[in-house]
């Protein structure tokens, strides 16, 4: 494996910035830091992404990885030891260089460093530290980053890089110990927890830090209601200090570690295990962990490796999709994994989604007069967002709802109707059978399962394509041509 070093920086950003774009985990930032005078750049809670938003906004993050070179086997990466592929790397001046100067020219709102692993971990934590240390020190930037925890990296490298970063992660790649020894050789599930388990309690540790100083746990961490305080899920900071940091951003010389939490990713497909194991492993890790997020990557097979599965319908999108949305429950519906499937019923119904699923199979706690429940029962409403949920029970402190009103507070009819009430009346007759509400509620999905599976067959139409059109063309065509007659 040869480290091409005779490259521009032009050359080296087209490789690894390509050579990035498998890893899903890194989203919105999760931490809000206004402008401060002498930096460049500002940070806030929501916008810091890598893709487009639903309204259509790009939203810009430069992803890169440090360097594609990797001292790692993993039959399912593309940087993997054995590949053929055209291997550099980044100095951390260049990385800087990049970073300013597409911050500058407005094309980023800040950086996502990820990286192979050249020579060790600790070689490669410590140049990732390096590249942290310049843009904050020498570039005094103040905008978003997102950098990759190397496993088997000494702790005390992995605690200046939380000091430097609003958000780390650790992949843990695949969701079975077995899984990594069988596709991952040179990994252990004990490496990546390490510093998983680090990172969680540097946070922890300095919320408490933080109480006993006498500071206040923000309104955020949970929902007041009539009752009280609400903590629903286990996206709740309150119940899992170690998830992001409380204490307000004190400045550049004494920056918070961590302030944004961190995330892993998972493969969906590479390996035999079914969606129970996976969604079993992901309450696990928001459970003991405090994981802000865990993200889900539909496997894409990349090398003609014979251990590796065949997919002859493509990447599993569809079912990354329904973890997608089983994980949301998990973390702001107060689901737990038992209750969305078991060992009988281990994988997802691909034609509904994970909500309506759990709701047909006990239609016995619906149908649900909003105008009494309270705030968990109403999350288990398909149709019923926590937003919409918010909203009618302060709305109805003043009036009784009805359907109308419903729809003007963001509620899905389309889905709700089914299994909601108000003052006592349905919208409309519902015969409260599974089957007549499943072929209701499933007209609905086809539209949404054929978009996700077909993404990829949509084109932006052009006025200099002609979509390769082999057709003949017609005598009466040719004759209006010559003649300019239409």
């Amino acid at each position: 494996m040869l480290l091409q070093e005779a490259m521009d920086i032009q050359e080296k950003l087209k490789i690894l910035s390509d050579a990035a774009k498998y890893d899903v985990a890194c989203t919105s930032s999760g931490v809000a830091r206004g402008g401060q005078k002498g930096c460049l750049g500002s940070t806030y809670a929501s916008g810091i992404c890598h893709s487009f938003a639903s309204d259509g906004r790009c939203i810009s993050l430069l992803k890169i990885l440090f360097t594609n070179q990797c001292i790692h086997d993993c039959r399912y990466c593309i940087n993997r030891r054995s590949n053929d592929v055209m291997r550099t790397s980044f100095t951390p001046e260049e990385v800087c260089t990049l970073t300013m100067e597409f911050y500058r020219r407005n094309y980023i709102e800040g950086l996502f460093l990820s990286s192979g692993i050249v020579h060790s971990p600790d070689y490669t934590m410590e140049l990732i530290c390096q590249t942290l240390r310049q843009l904050r020190g020498q570039h005094h930037f103040n905008g978003y980053i997102h950098v990759k925890a190397i496993p088997g990296a000494s702790p005390e490298l992995i605690e200046q890089a939380g000091f430097l970063a609003d958000r780390m992660s650790v992949n843990l790649e695949l969701p079975t110990a077995e899984g990594l020894r069988r596709l991952a050789p040179g990994k252990t599930r004990e490496k990546i927890l390490a510093p998983m388990r680090q990172i969680q309690k540097g946070i922890a540790g300095q919320n408490l830090r933080w109480l006993e100083a006498g500071g206040e746990v923000p309104r955020a961490a949970g929902f007041l209601s009539q009752q009280g305080r609400h903590e629903i899920g286990m996206a709740n900071t309150v119940t899992h200090p170690g998830r992001n940091v409380w204490m307000p951003q004190s400045g550049r010389k004494s920056r918070n570690f961590v302030p944004a939490g961190q995330s892993t990713q998972m493969i969906v497909g590479a390996t035999p295990e079914n969606d129970y194991q996976m969604i079993r492993v992901a309450e696990a890790l928001y459970q003991n962990y405090d994981l802000k997020r865990v993200f889900y990557s539909a496997f894409i097979r990349v090398n003609d490796d014979s251990m590796l599965p065949a997919l002859p319908g493509g990447p599993p999108l569809l079912r990354e999709h329904r973890l997608y949305q089983a994980d949301w429950l998990l973390r702001y519906y107060g689901f737990r994994a038992d209750e969305l499937l078991d060992e009988k019923r281990p994988n997802f119904n691909v034609l509904l989604d994970p909500k309506c699923d759990w709701a047909l199979r006990h239609l016995e706690q619906f149908p649900v007069e909003v105008n009494r429940a309270d705030y968990a029962t109403l999350l288990r409403v398909p149709g019923l967002g926590v937003k919409s949920a918010r909203r009618i029970l302060a709305a109805r402190r003043k009036s009784a709802l009805d359907f109308p009103d419903l729809k003007k507070l963001g509620v899905v009819l389309k889905r709700a109707v089914y299994f909601i009430t108000c003052s006592g009346r349905t919208m409309y007759p519902i015969r409260m059978n599974e089957n007549d509400i499943t072929s209701q509620l499933i007209g609905e999905e086809h539209r949404r399962l054929w978009d996700i599976e077909n993404h990829d067959s949509f084109r932006q139409m052009s006025l200099f394509d002609d979509y390769h059109v082999t057709a003949s063309v017609r005598p009466e065509d040719l004759v209006s041509v010559v003649s300019g007659s239409l």
